[in-house]
């Protein structure tokens, strides 16, 4: 095998997220193969296959590695010209939608593009609005319309508020509000007042010492504000604040967003509106 990386194409006729998404979830498992990873996306023409399919074998042989392919490829012409290239083709919707014609007794559509796209007017404006919710409700920026929140995240800063937010909000169509914990409020040692009134809908994002000092060190190195004994002293103070007051909370040092999210929405038994 080459000690080149191993080249793997995520192939699509529409925006290619589908196929990244799943094609990823299976590459996880292979920790140890070194790949090189390409996306081409709007593969929606017989002439943009062919150059797909120049690319692909491009690949093969500048690597001497066969390469992975993973498709959802609509049209079954385009399909055949890229399953002909020299690589391992792995078409989701091959594999999914005729079973799925088969259980149901019915055709599919045959749409490109449907699973992410605009066509559903009322899905798209509910994840629209819930992206400006998160952005105009971040880290405190406003308490008003907070009761309009379906979640409101508090802790620490830089404890992952922000990138929650907004993955609750794009993935899910879920407002999702963050407040951040400061100082000022263990001197006082109580919630803020903005979301005091809103207990039941706080959620509590904590994270190890030494974690948020190499965050907050990538930030503003060398500060007190990044020194080990500060980012102890913060935590251990919103933590205390959040049981006191009964408020749910996670450590989010070895989650990933995706499953900090998920956690959430299945705690807080939010239902998403979008998918």
């Amino acid at each position: 095998m080459s000690d080149l990386q191993r080249p793997v194409f995520f192939v699509s006729d529409g925006t290619g997220i589908t196929a990244e998404m799943l094609g990823h979830s299976l590459l996880s498992q292979f920790e140890g193969v070194p790949i090189e990873q390409i996306v081409v996306p709007f593969v929606d023409s017989v002439e943009k296959a062919h150059q797909c399919r120049a690319q692909i074998d491009e690949a093969r042989r500048r690597t001497g590695s066969r390469p992975v392919v993973f498709t959802t490829l609509v049209n079954a012409d385009v399909r055949g010209i890229l399953s002909g290239a020299d690589c391992l083709f792995l078409d989701f919707f091959e594999s999914f939608i005729d079973p799925l014609e088969a259980e149901f007794g019915t055709r599919s559509s045959h749409t490109i593009g449907r699973s992410h796209s605009a066509g559903d007017r009322k899905e798209y404006q509910e994840r629209i609005e819930s992206i400006n919710y998160a952005l105009s409700h971040d880290d405190g920026l406003t308490d008003r319309d907070l009761e309009s929140a379906d979640v409101i995240l508090v802790g620490v800063s830089r404890s992952g508020k922000t990138p929650t937010c907004l993955y609750l909000a794009l993935q899910f169509g879920v407002k999702a509000a963050n407040y951040p914990l400061i100082p000022e409020d263990f001197e006082r040692d109580r919630l803020p007042g903005a979301v005091s009134a809103f207990v039941p809908k706080l959620y509590g994002l904590t994270i190890v010492p030494e974690r948020l000092s190499e965050i907050r060190n990538e930030r503003r190195p060398g500060s007190k504000y990044a020194s080990i004994d500060n980012c102890r002293n913060e935590i251990a103070r919103a933590e205390d604040l959040m049981r006191r007051h009964g408020i749910r909370m996670m450590n989010s040092t070895t989650r990933s967003i995706e499953e900090i999210a998920t956690k959430i929405i299945q705690d807080v038994r939010i239902s998403r509106r979008v998918y």
